[in-house]
């Protein structure tokens, strides 16, 4: 099929998709207690971006079908967090739990969007299997940010990181294997870098706090639309 039609075939299911996944994360919202935004980029902004890599995936993977809307699926896991993490400074455990038992499961059943990652098809991977690829890595990344997390915060007694980017660099982890989840994690540095510095020079104060998880997720969506088909 041409590309340039299923991307923007793609783009509108990508658009329908993020406005289910905005109207889906103002009820977790209120679930949580909080209250949600309406500013239009909290509430056009979902729909937008999703639209837009919807249809950059749907050019890239026009070809694969079953992998597009795989990884279309992981996609909006992402923007979500994006979208929710710079409005409330938060990432949802009712998000990451079943996103980290999805790229489980995929990681069981096989991984196509992993070099060698099917479980017919062993020896392409770290440790062999794509499953202890997932499960080795994701815990490992989870226990490197859940160390920086505890010792930022001993040494400059206030939060550094937060649990949910903890969560959210498990989640890579069991999504992408490696060495996947480093690159996306060096890409979320330097976009966490680049916006620290927005932030100083459109607030002329070092003071204050960026939400991390919306360049990691960046980063790992960089990185997703780069895998090896």
């Amino acid at each position: 099929m041409n590309p340039l039609v299923v991307a923007i075939v793609w783009a509108v299911v990508g658009a329908l998709a993020g406005l289910g996944m905005r109207w889906g994360s103002v009820k977790l919202a209120r679930l949580e207690g909080l209250e949600p935004g309406f500013k239009r980029w909290q509430v056009y902004g979902p729909p937008i971006v999703s639209a837009a890599l919807f249809a950059v995936f749907g050019y890239a993977l026009a070809g694969s079908p079953g992998l597009l809307a795989l990884r279309s699926i992981f996609v909006l896991v992402l923007v979500q967090v994006i979208f929710f993490d710079f409005e409330h400074h938060l990432i949802l455990d009712r998000v990451m739990f079943p996103a980290m038992g999805l790229a489980v499961l995929i990681a069981i059943v096989g991984k196509p969007y992993w070099p060698g990652g099917t479980i017919l098809d062993p020896g392409h991977e770290l440790f062999g299997r794509p499953i202890l690829d997932a499960v080795i890595i994701g815990v490992v990344t989870g226990l490197v940010f859940l160390l920086l997390a505890l010792v930022g915060g001993a040494i400059f007694k206030a939060e550094a990181l937060g649990f949910g980017d903890v969560k959210l660099a498990t989640f890579m982890g069991l999504l992408m294997g490696w060495p996947y989840t480093f690159t996306a994690i060096f890409y979320g540095v330097v976009l966490a870098a680049f916006g620290a510095l927005v932030f100083i020079v459109t607030h002329r104060s070092m003071r204050g706090t960026i939400a991390y998880g919306p360049y990691l997720a960046a980063g790992a969506l960089i990185v997703l639309l780069l895998l090896p088909v």
